[in-house]
């Protein structure tokens, strides 16, 4: 019972990295404000290189971005196109 009540508080900690990631991804769309809001799209394209890349850098958003781009030739090919548009 203690693990899955261990998990569960896992889980609400993790709420505030992804709301952190939905910004990072925002970031990342260069441009007009509306185009710095990004795609759905572009956060689902980006979210698994930002956790497998740069979770170190987690919640700090301008820093996932740097990491993103110096990690440039590791991005899935879906996140290089983002970077890329």
């Amino acid at each position: 019972m203690l693990t899955r009540l261990a998990r569960l508080a896992a889980l609400r900690r993790r709420a505030p990295r992804a709301s952190t990631l939905a910004l990072l991804l925002t970031l990342c769309a260069s441009g007009s404000a509306v185009a710095q809001q990004g795609t759905p799209e572009q956060r689902r394209a980006c979210t698994p290189d930002v956790y497998r890349l740069c979770a170190g850098e987690i919640p700090n958003a301008r820093a996932i971005t740097v990491c993103l781009r110096r990690q440039k030739a590791s991005l899935s090919p879906a996140c290089a196109a983002v970077f890329e548009q």
